[in-house]
């Protein structure tokens, strides 16, 4: 199965949690103090990352889908 991971821009609030867990998938901009995200589709190989930036958000701006 293919994972998308999108983040919610309006949702985020900068925590950067999404770093700690997901830091192949995700950096930060400091001018808006938002999270980017560097892989929209990952590999199986990032999936545990994926799932638990997903989680590890506090806004839950991030959100990860299969198809």
């Amino acid at each position: 199965m293919a994972l998308t991971l999108t983040l919610d821009l309006h949702a985020c609030q900068g925590y950067a949690n999404c770093l700690i867990e997901g830091p192949a998938l995700f950096d930060f901009d400091e001018d808006t103090d938002k999270a980017i995200v560097l892989v929209a589709e990952p590999g199986e190989n990032l999936r545990s990352q994926a799932i638990a930036a997903q989680h590890g958000c506090p806004a839950r701006a991030i959100h990860v889908t299969e198809s």
